[in-house]
């Protein structure tokens, strides 16, 4: 099994920053990926940024140029620095992890999801 425990969501000004923190620990051989998701009321949840062991990053359009991705590979860790936060962005994100476990002698690829932490953009 593995554990995701997120950190950083509260309450911001519009304009404000918020950086958000998730760390993966338990069964992982490697880590393929992490990245952040949003789930806004009555509404499925939505990508909102990705990145790759080796750095690869994508983007959901409307948080280019305000968001940034980074990972800490040491330790599984995946931030989020949010800037020039709006209202639309409240929402509840949750983080996802892809990563190798040891299944006995196997190596199996799985996918794991956070409990989400609430981010709340007041203006």
């Amino acid at each position: 099994q593995v554990q995701l425990v997120e950190s950083g969501g509260g309450l911001v000004q519009a304009g404000g920053p918020l950086r958000l923190s998730c760390a993966a620990s338990g069964n992982i051989f490697s880590v393929s990926s992490m990245g952040w998701y949003r789930q806004f009321p009555g509404k499925q949840r939505e990508f909102v940024a990705t990145i790759t062991s080796s750095g690869s990053k994508d983007y959901l359009e409307s948080v280019k140029g305000r968001f940034t991705i980074a990972i800490d590979n040491a330790k599984n860790t995946v931030y989020l620095q949010m800037n020039v936060l709006k209202p639309e962005d409240t929402a509840v994100y949750y983080c996802l992890a892809r990563v190798l476990s040891t299944v006995g002698p196997d190596l199996v690829g799985m996918e794991y999801w956070g409990k989400g932490t609430l981010v709340t953009v007041s203006g």
